[in-house]
């Protein structure tokens, strides 16, 4: 099984990785080995969910999610997350319907209009917004270091049939929300340095050529480089099916601490 669908933009997601010279930028302040080398103020911790749904009108298939559904996309997020100290505490829920902005799209005058008027809470809360993106794509989020700039965009847009209970197979078991707000937490895709030896800018996650789909057990893309290591399939921040998703590593978790405590915590 391929996991390509006919329906939908087959990537996890369409964040926008930083240019080189950004990415740079942040390898200095607090990657790789300097990140894996630091003791951060926060490992892991409580985070406060804003929940924002838009729909076009009511029932499931306009985008009127359920409270079910939202409940289990919670527990799938305290499931991959909870082995590294994070949970997520929803306290907040609110329901929009608005048939332009349900169909918004990453960077679209509508994304900004939906945001600037539902985002609530500090840096280290998270804002989730589950919407019917136009151009078939499963989700996007914002970086850290965006924070600083521009909070009232911050947080992580998905499309709605992706919680746990929706139709978007082979991608609605959750994991499309856990690989984004693993965006939200500083990581990278695996694929997002191929294979030059940065990767994903994590020691312990094998560079990837390019993002792998269904599951690809075996996949081997980065070989003639030496690396020796078959592809991490089964890491939430590749591209792979929900069912073939199942971890972070140690180096992501350091990551996401090092980036949450100097972006995040208390800003």
């Amino acid at each position: 099984m391929n996991g390509k669908s006919a329906d939908w933009n087959i990537t996890k997601c369409v964040t926008e990785h930083p240019e080189d010279a950004k990415a740079d930028e942040v390898l200095a302040a607090s990657d790789r080995a300097a990140v894996e080398a630091i003791t951060p103020n926060v490992t892991g911790g409580t985070i406060n969910v804003y929940f924002h749904v838009i729909n076009q009108g009511t029932g499931v298939s306009n985008g009127d999610v359920t409270s079910q559904m939202i409940a289990d996309q919670i527990a799938v997020l305290n499931t991959a997350f909870g082995q590294w100290g994070y949970t997520f505490n929803l306290v907040f829920t609110d329901l929009t319907t608005n048939a332009i902005w349900f169909q918004t799209t990453q960077g679209s005058p509508a994304e900004i209009s939906i945001k600037s008027a539902l985002r609530r809470g500090t840096a280290d809360d998270l804002n989730i917004y589950t919407v019917h993106p136009s151009d078939a794509s499963l989700g996007w989020s914002t970086f850290p270091w965006d924070y600083a700039a521009n909070p009232s965009l911050d947080g992580v847009m998905i499309l709605y049939s992706t919680l746990p209970g929706g139709d978007a197979s082979p991608h609605n078991l959750g994991d499309t929300l856990v690989h984004n707000v693993g965006h939200w937490l500083g990581l990278y895709d695996i694929s997002f340095k191929g294979c030059n030896g940065r990767g994903d800018e994590v020691s312990d996650t094998p560079p990837e050529r390019n993002p792998a789909y269904g599951c690809p057990i075996g996949r081997d893309t980065c070989k003639r480089g030496g690396h020796g290591e078959q592809d991490p399939v089964h890491n939430f921040m590749d591209s792979t099916d929900d069912a073939c998703m199942d971890h972070f590593t140690a180096g992501q978790d350091a990551r996401m601490d090092s980036l949450f405590t100097q972006y995040r915590f208390g800003k």
